[in-house]
């Protein structure tokens, strides 16, 4: 058989943390490279009530759902959301297979092959894989530690009239930075005004581990209730359990509405079972609670790592200090290559993600992502050591 797939399969690439991590698996290679949730804090035993209260409701448990999702789940967000200032209804709320698929279905439905996106410069790997898998044009505008920068931001709407912002404000992967209020707020009103929908990543925005109050998500500033300029997604995979693939995104209620029509075209709806069994955890378990642990570990965790990297001759190497999220953003010297230093790390024993795959347009090879929030103490400590004599080899050699 001679197969002859679609033009779009030129653009489709392997995610690089995917095809990393399978390095990983069953050998001696320790992984700083996913964004992997430490399994210990896993709710193992209550998931396991949960199923079964989700199952005792009998065969109706495991029937077709609806698309937009289980409503008492859907009821249950949307008072979340309230918490937060972000005060929709169901109809304002979809229940998607992981955060991913909201960005896809939103694409799907907004964004023709040819149409420009502005991101961030690095933004999230798989957003950058779907943009180029559409056809979509992504362009970078320039930023700092506080976000976009707003002359930049102009300019680029100005020269290419993009049709949607993605941005990751809170916590962003991979660089770990938070916007401040004024760019959030400058990013609202420039998009507003030039009719520019945004579309607000924020998988990470209760993994905080400073002492301010929860920085305001993007949706929760627009007052415009009705034909909101935000679509706003997040995920369960952080703060429960990533294999449960529940995201939602909310915004307003046309939109959202033709993502649901999309939906039922690409797998009809999520697990229900999994939904409900979710339900009935949430309705049986204090959330807010296990945020809190993973936040005290990861936040050690994170210290740690730093505390590593500070205790060892790094010589041109600097490092962000997230206030949270789950990922320290390497700047290595100009003249090393983070691809070829991977493959002297595997060879090492630990492995990492090149900074090159977040980057929509001009990468800089010098640069990595570390994780953090999976390894317990021991093998962070080892992973690192590993990690340094690496780019000692690798420093070694390109000085000869």
């Amino acid at each position: 058989m001679e197969y002859s797939f679609s033009h779009s399969v030129d653009a489709l690439s392997s995610s690089a943390v995917r095809e990393i991590l399978k390095l990983t698996q069953g050998t001696q290679v320790l992984s700083l490279a996913g964004g992997l949730p430490a399994e210990e804090f896993f709710p193992l035993e209550e998931m396991k009530g949960a199923f079964d209260r989700a199952l005792s409701q009998g065969p109706k448990s495991l029937q077709y759902g609806l698309t937009d999702g289980y409503l008492p789940l859907r009821e249950w967000v949307a008072s979340r959301m309230k918490q937060k200032n972000m005060n929709v209804g169901v109809e304002n709320m979809l229940l998607t297979t992981g955060s991913q698929q909201a960005v896809d279905l939103l694409c799907r439905v907004y964004l023709d092959e040819g149409d420009v996106v502005l991101v961030e410069n690095p933004t999230y790997l798989a957003a950058v894989q779907l943009f180029q898998f559409r056809g979509i044009r992504a362009v970078p505008v320039e930023g700092d530690d506080e976000g976009m920068d707003m002359e930049d931001l102009a300019r680029k709407i100005a020269q290419y009239r993009p049709k949607m912002a993605y941005v990751i404000p809170t916590f962003a992967n991979p660089t770990g930075k938070v916007w401040s209020l004024e760019r959030r707020l400058g990013l609202l009103r420039q998009c507003r005004d030039n009719n520019i929908l945004i579309l607000e990543d924020d998988p990470y925005g209760e993994i905080q581990f400073d002492g301010e109050g929860p920085y305001p998500t993007i949706f929760s500033l627009d007052q415009h209730p009705n034909g909101s300029a935000v679509v706003y997604t997040s995920t369960f995979s952080k703060t429960v359990a990533p294999a449960l693939r529940i995201g939602w995104a909310i915004g307003d209620a046309q939109v959202i509405q033709t993502m649901v029509k999309a939906k039922q075209a690409v797998d009809l709806h999520s697990s229900s079972i999994d939904q409900i069994a979710l339900h009935q955890l949430l309705s049986h378990f204090d959330l807010d609670a296990h945020i809190g642990k993973i936040r005290a570990a990861y936040q050690e965790r994170m210290e740690w790592m730093h505390q590593l990297l500070a205790s060892q001759n790094w010589s041109g190497v600097t490092w962000n200090k997230p206030r949270g999220g789950m990922f320290l953003w390497v700047k290595l010297p100009e003249h090393v290559h983070s691809e070829k230093l991977l493959a002297q790390a595997v060879r090492e024993g630990v492995a990492f993600v090149p900074g090159i795959p977040f980057y929509a347009a001009e990468p800089q090879v010098n640069t990595m992502r570390l994780n953090y929030t999976l390894l317990n103490r021991e093998d962070t400590k080892l992973a690192i050591s590993r990690l340094y004599s690496a780019f000692a080899a690798y420093t070694a050699v390109a000085a000869q």
